[in-house]
């Protein structure tokens, strides 16, 4: 099966795409080459997806099984794929989000039937409206597509809601005792998913005509508290999470780029019901439960000193908050 990636070289794609190569898939990716990460076995297409003259190019004569947008954001960049796949693939997959489901949530289980709904996150409404435009082409004009909504999942990173994404910023933290911030009390519910249980998913589902026209959440059915989260990170790196409880209305209010992911995702306690997935992939199942994951985490990043990436920003944002909430009297440094 021929199968195109847009990207597939980030933090969760690369993941899908070693085990897209591993189990047979003819994978090429289609990328500016800009990442240094390579996946032995497939095939690379060089180009800026937002240059279409290029991206034509390089896709010129060919036709794929399967394509995957992984970095589609906005409904201008549906309509760009539209333009570029209709009649040349088989089956179109949006990678959109799990923070599109209704906030504040109705009920903690989440199903694919929730509505979609964020007034708090832009991002969020943006995957929505690109959610709406390829139902819309599936509709009018037999697109064949569907839709895939990941929640918070990691591979090389720290799947965290405040801290920094992508960095060792939080970790650095934790190494040196400086206090961390746990939005709320951090008893909500939370789930995060390993790449490599997503994929097991996700490629379950390549070629699968009855998946078109569908949408899936692929999460693991582990859940924990946000407060089990850190505490099992500040374990993986052999120490203790000194931990801050502080409000995420406060939080948005000291730092207000964060309110999108609090107020719109992480905030609220959810829970996914994976039914729907494991029904379409009836092998379906996520084996690595967090403790493990995160290990392996911490080991790549304690594999090369390069990659311990410090945020300065980051670190100034979290002092920022925790000194606020402090002068307000409202936390101290005792705050477990």
């Amino acid at each position: 099966m021929k199968v195109l990636f847009i990207g597939g070289t980030g933090f969760i794609s690369s993941a899908v795409s070693r085990l897209a190569v591993e189990r047979g898939f003819d994978l090429y990716l289609l990328n500016r080459g800009m990442r240094t990460a390579e996946v032995p076995g497939s095939k690379r297409l060089t180009a800026d997806i937002q240059q279409p003259a290029d991206v034509k190019k390089v896709i010129d004569g060919l036709r794929f099984d399967v394509v995957v947008d992984w970095i589609a954001f906005k409904e201008e960049d549906i309509e760009r794929d539209l333009e570029f796949f209709r009649g040349k693939t088989g089956h179109y997959i949006f990678i959109s989000s799990a923070s599109a489901y209704q906030k504040p949530p109705a009920h903690y289980i989440i199903k694919e039937s929730t509505p979609l709904v964020n007034p708090f996150w832009e991002y969020s409404r943006d995957k929505i409206a690109c959610e709406e435009r390829l139902m819309k082409a599936y509709h009018d004009e037999g697109f064949p597509a569907t839709v895939i909504r990941p929640s918070l999942t990691y591979s090389t990173n720290f799947p965290i809601a405040i801290g920094g994404w992508g960095c060792y910023t939080l970790a650095d933290r934790i190494m040196k005792g400086k206090p961390i911030i746990v939005h709320g009390d951090g008893t909500s519910l939370w789930v995060v998913t390993h790449a490599e249980d997503l994929a097991k998913g996700l490629l379950g589902l390549f070629g699968n005509a009855k998946a078109i026209g569908q949408a899936f959440h692929i999460t693991t059915d582990e859940v924990l508290t946000w407060n089990q989260l850190y505490q099992t990170i500040a374990e993986a790196l052999g120490e203790e999470a000194n931990i801050v409880h502080i409000p995420s209305d406060f939080i948005a209010e000291v730092v207000p780029r964060l309110k999108g992911t609090l107020l719109g995702d992480k905030c609220w306690s959810v829970v996914f019901d994976n039914s729907k997935i494991k029904s379409f992939v009836p092998d379906f199942q996520a084996t690595i439960p967090f403790r493990d994951g995160i290990r392996r985490t911490v080991e790549w990043f304690a594999a090369d000193e390069k990659r311990r990436r410090v945020d300065e920003r980051i670190n100034e944002e979290m002092d920022l908050i925790i000194d606020e909430y402090r002068d307000k009297g409202q936390g101290t440094s005792s705050d477990k």
